[in-house]
């Protein structure tokens, strides 16, 4: 078998791995900016005289994003924190192998043979989200091949991805672009 070099996506911001989306809490903050801010808005005296919004930006990539609707500063900022992995996950790539990929532990520990079950709220989901989109995009988006490295079926990977509309958006556009069709949503 001929070596076949692995994928890199030019719209992607490529990094060293681990992926920050991966990274323990305390990790990741060290990596981040975090500002807080009072916005206008409907919520009462409380929000417009207090600092509850927040926002936060990662630094390595410039990737940042906010979070405001709340009226506590602390849900608004584990609200941004999740919002900021979701949005790494589906923007920021590791190179991995692309014939050999050996699934993470959280990705072993969170299989139920050939299943996946995640709810897309849950803490975990943004990291095992990183790693299938890491596997699909090196292997130039032939989602069947990459679940089959990653262990689970194409339909339960599809549906990891489909739960995050622009990853599904960036999968259909990688597919297109390589002349392959794209996934029903």
């Amino acid at each position: 078998m001929a070596y076949r070099p692995p994928y890199i996506d030019e719209r992607a911001v490529t990094i060293e791995g681990p992926h920050p989306s991966t990274l323990e809490e305390a990790d990741f903050l060290a990596q981040c900016e975090l500002m807080t801010g009072r916005v206008s808005g409907p919520g009462g005296q409380h929000r417009n005289r207090v600092e509850t919004a927040v926002w936060i930006k990662h630094k390595p990539t410039e990737i940042e994003t906010h979070a405001t609707e709340r009226r506590s500063q602390v849900q608004n900022r584990g609200m941004a924190i999740f919002r900021l992995r979701l949005k790494l996950a589906c923007k920021v790539r590791t190179v991995t192998n692309r014939d050999n990929h050996k699934p993470s532990e959280l990705w072993k520990k969170r299989r139920q043979g050939e299943k996946l079950p995640i709810n897309p709220e849950n803490p975990d989901y943004p990291a095992l989200l990183a790693e299938a989109m890491d596997v699909v995009t090196v292997r130039r988006f032939d989602v069947a091949g990459a679940a089959g490295l990653l262990g689970i079926t194409m339909s339960q990977l599809t549906r990891l991805i489909r739960h995050e509309r622009h990853a599904f958006a960036l999968i259909n556009d990688g597919r297109e672009a390589c002349g392959l069709a794209r996934l029903r949503s």
